[in-house]
């Protein structure tokens, strides 16, 4: 083995088409990502036969870029990764073809590669002194994930959501609202405008799973309040909506992680998907693990949504530890954390 390892790595699993070149799982060459949210918003979310559609049309141009940033050939790649699961069926299974495809005839190895792993692997980019062990709270638009990281590749989930994940709450929330598509982003600047005190939305707790989440209750909480206020003919403050069910979240994700960082002893806390660039989220752990005496670790926000440098992060270190696919490589879209 080379003392430099290169990885071409492939993202698609939703509706972002991404490519990037790692070297050694943390110097990112390119990351290259051509992003369809524009085109979904037309129809308030994502619609997954367009976003396979577009996959197909963006995914040779993106990769041939994300070579050409990093000033790398094909030829010059140690190995190719890809996303094979979780996500949308048929466009996990463009990103498959094309990195089967490209290592079969580059007589390249080919290592498949979970989504979610990459979420918590996006921290080893720019945290170089970040190592196992430590605790990772996932919060994206499909999952909402509370994992110990007990070494490269070995996972520990100890709780996750028994209904909608923190993004897809956010999704319904600001489609309530009138914000639209994305829901994130687009609740968090409503939000500044409002007073996150100003309606006592539920913190749900599951009686059975200390460490688990529930945010169906607190999206139909919201929904209910709305429909209220319209029955009465009421007006209502969509910023005082947005502030105060951004806090119910960002109090339930940070009361049930310290929770658990504490009870496991943790020293060190990082937090990874889309709704970990969310600032109010961000400063919400910041300040908890600093009372706590527990480092805290982030991704910059471009390595927080889904790309390609999170998948070659953890493509190095599948790599290095001898995991390759075969041409079989199938795509998975409910492949859980830890499976193979």
């Amino acid at each position: 083995m080379s003392e430099e390892v290169k990885i071409l790595a492939i993202e698609s699993s939703c509706d972002e088409t991404a490519a990037s070149v790692v070297v050694n799982g943390r110097k990112v060459l390119s990351n290259v990502i051509s992003s369809q949210i524009a085109l979904h918003t037309l129809y308030g979310g994502v619609v997954p036969e367009i976003a396979s559609r577009k996959h197909i049309e963006r995914i040779n141009q993106v990769i041939e870029e994300a070579l050409l940033q990093a000033n790398t050939t094909l030829e010059e790649v140690d190995a190719i990764a890809v996303t094979y699961g979780p996500g949308l069926v048929g466009a996990l299974l463009v990103g498959v073809a094309e990195a089967k495809a490209l290592a079969y005839g580059a007589g390249k190895p080919l290592v498949g590669v979970h989504h979610i792993e990459g979420h918590i692997c996006a921290n080893y980019i720019e945290n170089l002194d970040l190592e196992p062990p430590f605790m990772c709270l996932v919060i994206s638009g499909g999952h909402t994930h509370l994992v110990n990281v007990t070494g490269y590749g070995a996972y520990e989930i100890l709780g996750r959501t028994r209904d909608d994940a923190a993004g897809e709450a956010f999704d319904k929330v600001a489609r309530a609202i009138g914000l639209g598509y994305p829901g994130g982003p687009k609740i968090e600047a409503k939000a500044k405008e409002g007073d996150p005190q100003a309606i006592a939305f539920p913190r749900a707790k599951v009686a059975d799973g200390p460490y688990d989440f529930s945010f169906s209750g607190l999206k139909s909480a919201v929904l209910n309040y709305i429909n209220g206020c319209r029955m009465k003919d009421e007006p209502y403050n969509e910023a005082d909506i947005a502030a105060s069910f951004q806090q119910a979240v960002s109090d339930v994700l940070v009361e049930h992680a310290m929770r658990a960082a504490e009870e496991h002893g943790v020293k060190k806390f990082a937090i990874a998907g889309g709704v970990a660039s969310n600032q109010t989220l961000r400063k919400a752990f910041e300040e908890a693990c600093k009372e706590k005496g527990i480092a805290f670790y982030h991704p910059s926000p471009i390595f927080c949504t889904d790309n390609a440098a999170m998948i070659g992060v953890v493509g190095y270190y599948e790599y290095i530890a001898g995991v390759r696919s075969g041409l079989d490589l199938n795509a998975i879209p409910n492949l859980k954390l830890g499976e193979r």
